[in-house]
């Protein structure tokens, strides 16, 4: 199948989809044993004993068995900026249409921001994004109202029906939008780090001009895992096709399939040194797992951001 035939997507309605997502992660977080952190949106605290129960959230006490008051205050406590490579590779696996079950890369990038975006208005903050391949092509600053986070939502369904066959330079628009963010903010990219021309050490060069900005900043290395690590195709021969400069070559998977495994586990081990060594969060999300790693690491940093 041909990038250009990527057309359609029978995810209608990111916004809900968004909610559901979010609202299993917090069920899934009250009713389990993690022990890592509470998770307390800003319009919810938990109930003090002695304290008026006008205010107790009934529907989330259905939920969690425990209660919670509900908080009014208006307050944008942090800025949080999405960056999405929307390159060439970032449409694999290519897909006549996208669902929930069944994602490209790029695909799976809008619905994690816009799930992000869910938890930051529920806890009053402001939300920014910026989409890239071989241009800069969507740039909106943080902001925290609803009109503002419904165009950043019809940006982002836009992408499940992108059909992108663009090659890119992750670092050329990482300087670009490290030079139009001047108020310190926590950064989340998703990219598969792949790059035609350059070297990862350019990339990284920009990832600290991020950093230089005194912004925090996680890098969501976005792969598929059985074909991009794994290398877990059938034993016919394949004709491999680069998406971004066209080259082809033919192997039968299996002669080459633990050389590769091996290389691509190494060049992930790689990354996460280098994001460590440059106070990088790094977090490696296969598209086939779900988005709990993206929001606990949202979390996360909230809490350690200072």
């Amino acid at each position: 199948m041909k990038v250009s035939e990527v057309k359609s997507s029978e995810i209608k309605n990111l916004d809900l989809l968004a909610k559901q997502v979010v609202e299993g992660f917090i069920t899934g977080i009250h009713k389990s044993p993690f022990h890592g952190f509470s998770v307390e949106f800003s319009e919810h605290k938990l109930y003090n004993k002695g304290e008026s129960t006008r205010h107790i959230d009934w529907k989330l006490f259905a939920k969690t068995e425990k209660l919670y008051t509900k908080k009014y205050e208006e307050e944008t406590n942090l800025r949080c900026h999405i960056i999405i490579d929307n390159s060439a590779s970032m449409n694999y696996p290519i897909l006549k249409t996208q669902t929930i079950d069944s994602l490209n890369k790029v695909g799976f990038s809008a619905i994690a921001a816009a799930s992000l975006m869910e938890i930051l208005k529920r806890q009053r903050d402001a939300v920014g994004l910026s989409i890239y391949s071989d241009s800069y092509e969507y740039y909106a600053p943080e902001k925290g109202s609803d009109r503002h986070r419904n165009m950043l939502l019809h940006q982002l369904e836009q992408l499940l029906v992108s059909n992108s066959t663009s090659a890119t330079e992750t670092y050329q628009f990482l300087h670009e939008i490290a030079e139009k963010m001047h108020r310190r903010s926590l950064v989340f990219l998703f990219t598969d780090m792949f790059q035609t021309s350059k070297e990862d050490e350019v990339l990284f060069e920009a990832l600290r001009h991020l950093k230089y900005n005194k912004h925090e900043v996680v890098l969501f290395h976005t792969y598929d895992g059985k074909t991009e690590l794994d290398f877990n195709f059938d034993n016919s021969p394949k004709k491999f096709v680069d998406v971004e400069t066209g080259e082809e070559i033919n192997v039968f998977a299996e002669n080459v399939q633990q050389k590769y495994s091996e290389l691509a586990t190494n060049y992930f081990k790689e990354l996460k040194n280098k994001c460590l060594q440059y106070k990088i969060d790094y977090v490696p999300v296969d598209i086939h797992k779900g988005f709990n790693e993206i929001l606990t690491s949202y979390l996360l940093q909230r809490k350690n951001f200072k």
